[in-house]
């Protein structure tokens, strides 16, 4: 302090000048009140669409009434084709900025647990993410196309958390992997559904079963926040300064990691094999009464598969390899069957394409073995190959002579 500063103190100012010293540091308080940035996280809820979990970003800036939610999941069902636009993979999505409180209404409402992470950004870093968050709100560009591994409603927080801090998060990330898999978190998520993991499993191809990263495992919500738990700046401090719980989740976790061993689906289709083949010894009209509908299903599940792969966007479901396990050629099959059925032969083209569809799931198990493009898909290999294999064994020969 300058020699002469007292001289600016008002005679006899002493006790005043204590006391606005006091008094300083709460009345600039709101001058130099900091914006804060965090990470809400949404655990999974008993709604289809809901089995993923959800997230958004919060900023906390005492310019406005209160803390405000930029929510990336927010999707209209009213808008024109909605069904066919998700169908054929080309769905919209939108950004919204809403009252914190009123995004978590809802979450408590229905007792989906949602923590937030308070992230230790600069200010300069916490501005310009406000700033390009409520730019990014506005109407005209709100809007963006949804994939649900590649661009969802979690890998835009990822991505705008991301560039806020300068390509940070993705350098950490992008070079370290626990070795999961789209198809292995998303039949995880879902698995309290039994149609939905059964649909995910089916209808998702190899590219599915490529080892993410952790940048890529972002794509569901509680992978990025456990991500964001393990991230550090520059200087080596935690990213997230502190975790806070604002809603207590009172419905079941979510489902754990545990690995699917494929012996007992061999057992169970070697068991029915071995069935249809001692059923064959005596009636082949009962075995092919019990192959009807089971190729009438496998032919609509591969109608779908080949649907999924050549006239829509969902480009994880190109290449599926479950296309030779359920083959639409099991069309073919159901007027031979129906006809054995009936006690009268098939005819030369069903023994023909039962050899067919049984030598295509022997395809399947090799394509299994080989380092390109494998596909997960090993269990269901070892359910229908021996299933295919003991119903052209014993309907595809040549019925004995009366």
């Amino acid at each position: 302090m300058p020699p002469n500063s007292r001289a600016c103190a008002p005679r006899g100012g002493t006790p005043l000048a204590a006391l606005l010293a006091l008094l300083l540091p709460w009345l600039a308080f709101p001058a130099m009140a900091q914006v804060r940035i965090g990470v809400a996280t949404m655990q999974p809820g008993e709604i289809f669409f809901e089995r993923f979990g959800h997230n958004a970003i919060v900023v906390d800036d005492p310019a406005l009434a209160g803390p405000v939610s930029y929510n990336f999941g927010f999707f209209d069902m009213d808008e024109p084709d909605f069904t066919g636009n998700f169908i054929r993979g080309d769905m919209r999505y939108r950004l919204v900025a809403l009252p914190l409180q009123d995004d978590l209404a809802y979450y408590r409402e229905v007792g989906r647990g949602v923590s937030i992470q308070w992230l230790d950004l600069d200010d300069a870093e916490a501005i310009a993410l406000a700033a390009a968050l409520a730019e990014n709100a506005k109407p005209e560009n709100a809007r963006y196309r949804y994939d649900y591994f590649l661009d969802n409603c979690s890998t835009r927080v990822r991505d705008a958390l991301d560039h806020a801090l300068g390509g940070l998060l993705k350098r950490q990330l992008a070079s370290r992997s626990r070795g999961n898999t789209y198809r292995g978190d998303a039949v995880r998520l879902a698995s309290p559904a039994t149609w939905m993991w059964l649909g995910f499993d089916l209808g998702l191809g190899p590219a599915a079963d490529k080892p993410n990263a952790l940048w890529q495992d972002a794509f569901v919500p509680m992978r990025l926040a456990q991500s964001l738990d393990e991230a550090r700046r520059g200087d080596g401090r935690p990213l997230v300064a502190s975790t806070e719980v604002l809603v207590a989740h009172r419905l079941p976790p979510e489902p754990p990691e545990a690995p699917r061993p494929w012996w007992p689906w061999l057992l169970a289709g070697a068991a029915i094999a071995l069935a249809l083949h001692l059923l064959g010894r005596r009636s082949r009209a009962w075995v092919a009464g019990i192959a009807l509908p089971f190729w009438s299903l496998s032919a609509a599940i591969g109608l779908v598969l080949a649907f999924l792969w050549g006239f829509t966007e969902h480009r994880f479901a190109w290449a599926n390899q479950n296309l030779l396990l359920l083959s639409p050629l099991c069309l073919l099959l159901l007027p031979g069957g129906w006809r054995i059925a009936r006690g009268r032969a098939a005819g030369a083209l069903f023994r023909a394409v039962a050899w067919l569809v049984a030598l295509a799931a022997l395809l399947a198990l090799f394509l299994h073995w080989l380092p390109v493009l494998p596909q997960r898909n090993v269990h269901w290999i070892a359910l229908l190959l021996p299933i295919h294999l003991a119903l052209a064994s014993t309907l595809a020969r040549r019925a004995p002579a009366r």
